[in-house]
């Protein structure tokens, strides 16, 4: 008997946790095609002469139990290594109980295939002073601030907790309810202007649900009294905000290990992966996706795969073209509204990172211990800075130098899109000397990746976006998965959690779709309800 068979589009997150629960719960065949030669999405890692860049930061986080056991069924603890030491202290945690670590077991410095727990060390990095990420109470933050500042800034909050906006119809209206104008006005506008190349009033609100949904200034500054008061001995710490997480898990050799080991398995227990392979049509017959075709980015010929199911996570945009003259034309006039934020990651290696704080804040050796540092100057076009080195010591080559990230928001095809990859390094290399960062003599290398599409905006046709739904919907064996399958600002374990709920639909004999855009739009997960 011929087994049915998957289509599935991407190989990121989303893609790959579909096959593999194909595998795990159905007699379904998943076949993936990825456009890309790497697999792994923006989740990917990319290797630079033995120095990994990590595209974005991916901390491995969730507050569903079915996620953190999910990955730890790929990757095993391995423990928790020292803020930036190599030999830390190792203790298997993380489970329902911690678990100790039985002697003679793993050596970290010879097992690859682990999760570590890291420290989350964050900062923003604004008028040449740094400032916690989150904010927090302390003498240092006032000083910082200044009497007036942070008595405006009390008064404002204040202000918008008992007049807030009604209804809540922009991203600006969602951050000064939560924050007040006036740090809204300090903190956020300025660098999400930056991300998003957009004025905050022309974002959707939707995105600060999606994105900082249930965080708001009490408990920002809340949390780091509540954990002076209150030690918590669970790394995990699900009962706080996201943004808040303090420790995290991140596979030894970056994010792109975890989904290299998934491909793995997949491929072992008889599921196929296709790279560079581009979906360029959809046929259907009715309500249902009966072919797809598929461009092979190698040769350019085309050929086409019967399919039983389409999981789909790529752009949305590429979607609804693939469909045709099926497509009705609002759709199409839609999805070609839809628009998208790209980003590029400059991979800077240096002799040193220059210590910025003095004899203050300095980790291990004397090193900055930050994972990343939010560049609010606007000076400079950075948004971000990424030290790999803190993500986890292995993704550095030489442990003796600095592997910096430097992060630029832009659209594709704009003027520092069409920049070449040696202006754009030139570029980063100057901001960091010029932001204090760096010294000349001190930069050894430098690479340049860019991500197209990495981020679904809300803005654009955002607004009719229920129309695409409605069409794609009712092809009962197509499931739209992953963040820019769906057009929205997910998380890694809300993309997987998209395509684990999909599959469970299939075996269920569940027709709605609904449970699947429900997952990340609600305070809690689909399992915690």
């Amino acid at each position: 008997m011929t087994k049915k068979v998957a289509v599935i589009i991407g190989g990121g997150p989303a893609g790959l946790t579909a096959a593999l629960e194909l595998l795990r719960h159905t007699d379904i065949k998943p076949i993936i095609y990825e456009m890309e030669s790497a697999i792994g999405g923006i989740c990917k890692t990319i290797d630079f002469k033995g120095n990994r860049i990590d595209i974005g930061g991916h901390r491995f986080f969730s507050k569903s139990d079915r996620i953190l056991e999910w990955w730890q069924h790929i990757l095993p603890l391995q423990g928790e290594a020292s803020e930036g030491d190599r030999n830390g202290e190792i203790t298997y945690q993380g489970r329902k109980k911690a678990i100790p670590l039985k002697p003679g077991g793993p050596d970290p410095d010879k097992a690859d295939k682990v999760l570590l727990i890291r420290p989350r060390h964050s900062r923003i990095y604004f008028l040449k002073t740094f400032f916690n990420h989150p904010l927090a109470p302390s003498l240092e933050l006032l000083r910082c601030l200044g009497f007036v500042r942070s008595i405006r800034f009390i008064v404002s909050y204040l202000k918008a907790k008992i007049f807030p906006i009604k209804p809540e119809v922009s991203l600006e209206d969602f951050i000064i309810n939560r924050f007040g104008k006036e740090l809204y006005r300090t903190f956020f506008k300025s660098y999400t202007e930056k991300v998003w190349g957009v004025n905050c009033h022309k974002i959707k609100a939707e995105w600060g649900a999606q994105r900082i949904k249930g965080l708001d200034l009490r408990k920002a500054l809340l949390h780091p009294l509540k954990s002076f008061v209150v030690k918590d001995t669970n790394f995990l710490e699900k009962n706080i905000e996201t943004s808040l997480v303090q420790r995290f898990l991140y596979p030894k050799l970056g994010p792109g290990q975890m989904w290299d080991e998934v491909a793995r398995l997949i491929e072992d227990e008889g599921g196929e992966i296709h790279r560079q392979c581009r979906i360029v049509g959809l046929k259907s017959d009715g309500e249902r996706i009966v072919e797809v075709q598929i461009q092979n980015g190698k040769s350019g010929a085309s050929y086409t795969q019967q399919s039983d199911y389409v999981f789909s996570s790529m752009p949305v945009k590429e979607l609804i073209r693939c469909f045709g003259k099926t497509a009705p034309d609002p759709v199409v006039l839609i999805a070609d509204g839809l628009m998208y934020r790209d980003f590029i990651t400059v991979g800077i290696l240096l002799k040193k990172l220059r210590n910025m704080d003095g004899a203050k804040g300095q980790g291990v050796n004397g090193k900055m211990i930050d994972n990343w540092i939010y560049i609010q100057e606007d000076y400079v076009k950075v948004g971000r800075l990424q030290i790999y080195n803190n993500w986890s010591p292995y993704m550095v080559k030489d442990a003796n130098t600095a592997w910096v990230g430097m992060e630029y928001f832009c659209n594709e095809g704009d003027a520092l899109w069409r920049k070449t990859d040696e202006e754009i390094k030139k570029l980063a290399i100057h901001e960091l000397i010029r932001l204090g960062f760096a010294d000349p003599e001190d930069v050894l290398d430098g690479t340049v990746i860019r991500m197209p599409k990495a981020y679904p905006a809300y803005f654009g046709t955002y607004d009719r976006f229920d129309v695409i739904r409605k069409f794609t919907d009712k092809f009962e064996n197509l499931f739209l998965i992953g963040r820019n399958g769906m057009h929205k600002y997910n998380n890694q374990d809300h993309s997987m959690l998209t395509a684990i709920t999909a599959v469970e639909n299939i075996v269920r004999g569940i027709k709605s779709k609904d449970n699947i855009w429900d997952v990340n739009t609600e305070m809690s997960y689909q399992e915690e309800r």
